[in-house]
């Protein structure tokens, strides 16, 4: 059988029941136009995710009160208290590899002006903040080291929290805000970063860190202390620094009684990484049951049609079909039910994953690889389901499938 005939053919059966074929490969639209929706969704929030961690700032390495025990931190982490400011020090002066530290102390505190109020993260930050933090600085400018030596009541407002007290847009340098009844000068506002949630770094107010400890929290212990690296290629020497050293000050000789965990962001974005890919890859397995259950839908019709036509394999072999034939042609009829599922379904995944992120703000990311293995998918149904119908069409004995009525 010449190719052009095999696929006159095989178009002709499968639109002869435009109804049963639209209904056998609606399985197959709907498993791979799911495959590339949850593929697309887990991917794009692993880039988001990801963006966020590295956001925060380059080759950081962020060290927290509290041990880690293996494969998880322990419930004391961040609410222990252990690093001082002396520590921070000992890490810009002792550690080769450094290019800046950011001894950072947070608090939740009422903030008025005005009139409006609000309640926001207050984050007590050396001058080093805006270099460790990539923070960019929208009006005014960040406070200096000499401002934090000096323990000077100054302030800059993340935009939301401008927004929130002042209004939206508004020019609020030289104003004040009072915080946990003491009267701040603002001298700056920062730029927007974006986020949401209690982790929005559009929603702080920075302060020197000596005051948020002399005046504020009225605690000597920090949050956390950030400290950047020269190069990606320091982050672990630099790392591996700053725990020797902690250590050392700490008078801790077992590793495992630390009373503190530097981790530095390449672990973490790792990390984050590792857990969306497992995300993504159990949304696509889920999803990837209605494509079995389409590939059954085509064998059985499949199966149908063969018993369907039983007259008409009699009649082509009569005439000098060889069992190749009866078997290509049936095997490209479902071939091309799946190949034209799966094209479908490959547009209804992308306008799904396009609708979602448009409505819901979640972050997608269709991948050509996505794409690429929908397709292969598709046609390996075709030939894994479409395989037996077509090979027991080739083994019908042409006299009996003659008298076959």
């Amino acid at each position: 059988m010449m190719l052009t005939d095999l696929l006159i053919e095989t178009y002709s059966a499968v639109t002869m029941n435009k109804a049963r074929s639209g209904l056998t490969m609606l399985g197959i639209v709907i498993g791979i136009a799911s495959v590339i929706a949850m593929i697309s969704i887990g991917q794009g929030a692993q880039q988001s995710i990801s963006n966020s961690i590295q956001s925060i700032g380059s080759n950081l390495v962020i060290i927290v009160p509290g041990a880690q025990k293996p494969g998880q931190f322990s419930s004391g982490r961040g609410s222990a208290q252990s690093l001082k400011m002396g520590d921070a020090d000992a890490i810009q002066k002792e550690i080769s590899g450094v290019q800046a530290v950011s001894p950072e102390s947070s608090k939740r505190y009422q903030v008025t002006a005005k009139g409006k109020n609000t309640n926001t993260t207050v984050v007590g930050a050396g001058a080093a903040y805006t270099t460790v933090h990539n923070l960019e600085i929208e009006e005014g400018n960040f406070f200096t080291d000499t401002q934090v030596k000096s323990q000077a009541k100054v302030a800059i407002l993340g935009p939301t929290t401008r927004n929130d007290l002042f209004g939206a847009g508004a020019s609020v340098v030289g104003q004040t805000v009072r915080i946990n009844k003491i009267n701040f000068k603002i001298i700056g506002v920062a730029k927007s970063k974006g986020g949401s949630g209690f982790a929005n770094p559009d929603d702080q107010i920075y302060v020197p860190v000596s005051v948020q400890i002399h005046f504020l929290s009225g605690s000597e212990y920090l949050s956390s202390i950030s400290v950047q690296a020269q190069s990606q290629d320091q982050l672990v020497p630099v790392q591996n620094g700053i725990t020797a050293l902690l250590m050392q000050r700490h008078n801790i000789k077992n590793p495992d009684l630390s009373d503190f965990t530097a981790v530095n962001q390449a672990d973490i974005v790792a990390a984050a990484s590792s857990v969306t890919g497992i995300f993504t890859l159990l949304l696509a397995a889920i999803a990837s049951i209605s494509l079995l259950v389409g590939g059954i839908g085509i064998m059985n019709m499949m199966l149908t049609t063969v018993t369907e036509r039983t007259r008409e394999i009699g009649l082509r072999k009569a005439i000098g079909a060889t069992r190749s034939d009866i078997s290509f042609q049936f095997l490209a009829e479902a071939i091309l039910l799946t190949f034209t599922g799966g094209g479908i379904g490959v547009l209804l995944g992308i306008g799904i994953a396009t609708v979602v992120s448009s409505a819901f703000g979640i972050p997608t990311t269709v991948a050509m690889s996505s794409i690429l293995l929908a397709f292969g998918v598709s046609s390996g149904i075709g030939i894994v389901f479409g395989y037996y119908p077509a090979q027991r069409a080739a083994k019908l004995n042409p006299i009996e499938a003659l008298r076959y009525e």
